[in-house]
């Protein structure tokens, strides 16, 4: 649905093949079971309105250029005091009485990105308890164990608060395609569950929005907009920004697609996961259906639990394969102290190395050498495959789930190496750890034909979102079941275990194969890994580009010992180098590396003799890894601690007078799930995505606070 025209359609103006650039932000109408106001800040009047606003609250005559004490006065008094807090994410929400006669409402109110407030109203509704549905709901959350039975529970709980016919889970995969994972529905009605959709159906603006605003309702999809006055909003003289708009309407081939589907009613809640759109919550009703504003704020609620929750879990997973690693890379330890030959680690039980990242077969490309475990391709193959990954070679780990459909010269090799894994050893050519899965040709079942368009009448150039959402079933052959991320995590620990192992190899051999020196020299200076060698007398042998570049410029040490100076703590420093010189102790430590003074960049240290004999050595080797990232890692987390368990911030709540110990409870089991998914984060996380991960937590316990204290503050209004 990408259209080559540069210019952006405006809302309502769009079509199948430009749909995905529709500016739905920029709707300029309102759904009509509410009215809108936008009020101009400091001046607080009236600037702009939806057409149905004087009529809706019962006033005669126009209300535009009015103070807003005029016409929501008592909204007006209950909200002042909370005008000084942003309001930019979370709306703030309040029941108040307006109009003449004075009836109650419902208001919502947030702020435009540039300054001035949105007050939308609805009718209010008669006021319903859920805070003990919300205590279980987040008990159950809390207990589920798998993604299946988290997702299977929450459709259960959101059919059970919201009353829709309909339920779903929807997941979205790599691709942006969605599945449905879980289903709770009207027994009549066809099941979903298990059918896939496009990931054209929910244009890239539409998924960017659903991040924004979080929860979106459709009361009728067969309303008839109401156009705001004046169309532009005086404020910045350009269409109104909707966004955060929980009236707004809807793009009118969202509502056919929906039309088409027999749906008459939706409320949609995003499952973020890690400040990513992860899926969404999809209630679908036969009849028009209005739900009010407790029962949305608790869905969001609990929306931001479950995401919590999704989070511990991936990573819990993350963690056990990261076990599975650390067992192979003690496997490796023993292997070389026993017989020198590391690859044995890796082959001698090719399960050890298969299991982590759940493939089919292995290769090891070395030195011109080829290992391999499982079902792979010939050795050929092996190679070419090598010089394919050389032209493609980027940091990090190299995925694909079809292998034969990218690289038309690997079609032969389909059966067996549809998925291919890589992870770099080395920075020389053709040398990779590499994990095959065959193929597996499945069938996939979309929710309806997802290539067809339906032409309306006899135009062909009217198009219509497709009608049959009949399942539709796609036999997909050439690619392997998907990498999940806690296998491309595997993948690159265990890579960068490999290649640990292999810079230490050629270190060593470098110091006991002097007539290879000019061939293995080459093959560490170009390592991104800092290494220094020296000899037995703790002169330096070699220091690689990439340790020089630790150092200021102009600066090259001779001996191992003048590294001392640079270090934060030279004394400890200095002290630790001459017990590896003197008494050739191995160390393993931290150091603090200052190359123009400031704080300094933090490695670990791998130090090692290398031993000719019992009595002689040959020399010693020192490998530095990085440790910026786990050191943002450990800073990540102690802000976590600091901003969400240490100060239990959520507790400090300006509770409501009435609110009760359930509402207490709930503040405990949001504490508690995210203390729960920083533990699994910390533990299974790869620390380059730790930061993100439990600053996304925190976030979503900041908003889960903002929205409880706005739904208390609202269930207090009399």
């Amino acid at each position: 649905m990408n259209s080559p025209a540069s210019q952006l359609p405006a809302f309502g103006q769009a079509d199948l093949s430009n749909c995905e650039r529709e500016q739905i932000h920029l709707a300029g109408s309102i759904q009509p079971h509410g009215a809108l106001f936008v009020v101009s800040e400091p001046q607080h009047q009236i600037v702009q309105t939806s057409i149905n606003a004087a009529a809706f609250i019962g006033l005669p005559g126009e209300v535009l250029g009015l103070p807003v004490t005029d016409v929501l006065g008592d909204l007006w008094k209950t909200i002042e005091p909370h005008l000084s807090e942003p309001l930019t994410a979370v709306p703030l929400a309040s029941r108040c009485r307006v109009g003449r006669p004075a009836r109650e409402f419902d208001s919502l109110i947030h702020r435009l990105p540039g300054g001035g407030l949105v007050v939308e109203l609805e009718p209010a509704a008669a006021r319903v308890d859920l805070s003990q549905a919300m205590e279980g709901a987040l008990d159950t959350i809390l207990a589920a164990a798998s993604l299946q039975a988290l997702a299977d529970q929450t459709a259960r709980i959101f059919r059970q608060i919201t009353g829709y016919d309909r339920v779903m889970v929807y997941r979205f995969d790599d691709e942006g395609h969605g599945e449905v994972f879980a289903e709770q529905r009207e027994p009549h009605l066809e099941a979903y569950l298990g059918n896939r959709y496009p990931a054209s159906d929910i244009p890239q603006i539409a998924r960017r929005l659903y991040l924004r605003n979080r929860v979106r309702l459709l009361v009728d999809a067969g309303y008839t907009p109401v156009p705001l006055n004046p169309m532009l909003c005086p404020l910045t003289g350009r269409d109104l920004d909707m966004s955060m708009c929980h009236l707004r309407s809807m793009s009118p081939i969202h509502v056919q697609y929906l039309q088409n589907m027999g749906v008459a009613a939706t409320l949609v809640v995003s499952l973020v996961v890690g400040g990513k759109l992860w899926g969404l919550i999809a209630c679908h009703h036969y009849s028009a259906r209005v739900v009010h504003y407790e029962v949305r704020a608790v869905s969001e609620l609990l929306a931001e639990s479950i995401g919590t929750r999704i989070a511990a879990l991936e990573s819990f997973l993350q963690a056990r394969a990261e076990l599975s690693v650390r067992r192979l890379e003690q496997r490796m330890v023993e292997a070389i102290s026993r017989d020198g030959d590391w690859k044995s680690a890796l082959f001698d039980g090719s399960r050890s190395l298969l299991k982590p990242v759940s493939a089919t077969g292995a290769a090891l490309l070395f030195e011109g050498e080829v290992y391999t475990a499982g079902e792979v391709p010939g050795t050929p193959q092996l190679l070419e495959i090598g010089r394919w990954l050389d032209m493609r070679r980027r940091n990090g780990v190299i995925s694909t789930t079809s292998l034969g459909l990218d690289e038309p010269d690997f079609a032969p090799i389909i059966p067996v190496a549809s998925g291919l894994l890589a992870a770099p050893i080395s920075q020389s050519p053709g040398e990779y750890l590499m994990w095959f899965r065959t193929e597996r040709m499945r069938t996939v079942t979309w929710g309806g034909d997802p290539y067809k368009a339906v032409v309306i009448g006899n135009d062909p150039s009217q198009l219509s979102p497709r009608r049959s959402f009949a399942q539709w079933h796609q036999l997909v052959e050439g690619t392997s079941d998907p990498w999940t991320p806690a296998d491309l995590s595997s993948a690159r620990l265990i890579g960068d275990s490999v290649a640990d192992v292999v810079l230490q190899f050629r270190s060593v051999r470098m110091l006991i194969a002097q007539d290879q020196l000019a061939q293995v020299s080459r093959r560490v200076q170009v390592s991104n890994q800092p290494v220094l060698i020296a000899d037995s007398t703790g002169r330096i042998v070699l220091a690689n580009d990439a340790f020089e570049q630790l150092l200021p410029e102009a600066v090259h040490l001779r001996w191992i010992k003048e590294l001392a100076p640079f270090s934060s703590e030279p004394a400890t420093t200095r002290r630790d180098l001459e017990e590896l010189l003197r008494n050739h102790t191995a160390w393993r430590g931290e150091i603090r590396l200052r190359k123009d003074g400031g704080e300094g960049t933090a490695f670990m240290v791998r130090a090692d003799p290398v031993f000719a004999a019992a009595d002689r050595v040959l020399g010693f080797v020192l490998l530095l890894n990085d440790l910026t990232e786990r050191k943002e890692a450990e800073a990540a987390r102690k802000r976590f601690q600091e901003n969400v368990i240490g100060r239990q911030h959520v507790a400090s709540l300006r509770l409501h007078p009435k609110a009760g110990r359930q509402y207490q409870n709930l503040l405990s089991s949001v504490v508690g799930n995210a203390q729960l998914a920083a533990l699994e984060i910390t533990d299974g996380v790869d620390p380059t995505h730790m930061p993100a991960m439990l600053e996304s937590v925190q976030n979503s316990v900041l908003r889960t606070e903002q929205l409880l204290q706005f739904l208390l503050w609202h269930a207090g209004d009399d």
